[in-house]
């Protein structure tokens, strides 16, 4: 059984993995911080988890309480940049309660995502805090790297945009495909609980626009995995703001390799994806709506003219961000890799 923590319960990160971890049929003590918030419900904050996920918040979690723990895990939602600031505390606290070696650690920001320094501070535009720990982090995209994320014990969840990304790209393993054109539209939840002026609903819900053009963070972290998966080319990402409240839709345009048509095209998306629980292959589109509230990634290929085309979409707060993290926390204790996140979606 698993002893769960919560670092960061308060926002739609902190809810959503309180929601699917309060049904994980391994999990059996559920705990989330909110220093604003504590000694209050958890539904006080996430009124959907009323009945569901029982508990309240508390301003610090107490890791001597875990020293007797079986498997205690630790779940950082907390806004970027604040899990390396606080890392090297934390890790003195799980030495000093016996907790270093046995704790899983499983980071939803951005902090950790990347092994390089620079590439870091290109990416966001400071120094890493702790930079000698960059490297310590197993990067948490299953359908990539499963079989590293096997006894992982601290994992860095991958990007919701780069998730879309990376599992678009992946029918194209081992291609040299020269250039590679990817836009992807999120909901407004992916910029967080805060609102600001371009996230605050009355001017977002009629509105379509792009953002951060050829400069989104994610790009780092997309652009590793297609050179890891010998992806060869180069990769220019528009993100776009689009006036829905959950879910990312993604479209990668290439030329076709010579050789690669269409029933090619999707041979290798069926190869790449078989035995993947939460990848389901489409045909025609695939819908936001089809998977909005679950872990799944719905992808569709399409070729014609010399031209590739490769869409996926899902759900930014589960798939792209706490759903992703409950999958690599199963997969690094050995669990069931779908336990606590086979469920369908809402529709409509």
């Amino acid at each position: 059984m698993i002893d769960v923590g919560i670092l960061g319960a308060t926002g739609y990160g902190g809810g959503e993995l309180l929601r699917l971890l309060g049904g994980h049929p391994e999990v059996r003590s559920l705990r989330g911080t909110s220093r604003s918030l504590a000694g209050k419900p958890f539904w006080t904050k996430h009124p959907n988890l009323r009945g569901v996920a029982e508990g309240a918040f508390e301003e610090e979690l107490p890791f001597r309480d875990w020293s007797s723990a079986s498997q205690p895990v630790l779940f950082s939602a907390l806004p970027h940049g604040e899990l390396a600031r606080r890392l090297p505390d934390l890790e003195a606290q799980f030495q000093r309660h016996g907790l270093a070696e046995r704790l899983l650690l499983v980071d939803l920001s951005g902090d950790f995502r990347l092994k390089d320094p620079v590439a870091f501070e290109q990416a966001y535009g400071k120094p890493h805090p702790v930079p000698a720990a960059l490297g310590s982090f197993i990067y948490g995209l299953p359908e990539w790297n499963r079989d590293a994320l096997r006894g992982a014990r601290r994992i860095a969840s991958a990007g919701c945009f780069a998730t879309a990304l990376q599992i678009a790209l992946l029918p194209l393993k081992g291609l040299d495909i020269g250039f590679i054109g990817a836009s992807a539209a999120t909901g407004s939840s992916g910029s967080g609980a805060l609102h600001s002026d371009t996230t605050h609903h009355p001017t977002r819900a009629q509105d379509f626009r792009a953002y951060k053009v050829l400069d989104h963070q994610h790009l780092a972290e997309v652009r590793a995995m297609m050179a890891a998966c010998g992806i060869g080319g180069s990769l220019a990402f528009v993100p776009m703001s689009a006036p829905m409240v959950r879910g990312i839709f993604a479209s990668l345009q290439f030329p076709l390799p010579e050789g690669l048509d269409a029933t090619g095209l999707r041979a290798c998306a069926e190869t790449v994806f078989a035995g993947m629980p939460f990848v389901r292959l489409v045909e025609g589109t695939p819908r936001v709506a089809s998977v909005t509230g679950s872990n799944f990634c719905d992808v569709a290929v399409a070729a014609r003219d010399g031209a590739g085309v490769v869409m996926s979409a899902l759900d930014n707060l589960v798939k792209g961000m706490a759903g992703q993290a409950v999958q690599c926390m199963n997969l690094a204790l050995g669990l069931e890799e779908t336990a606590g996140l086979k469920s369908a979606g809402c529709y409509p």
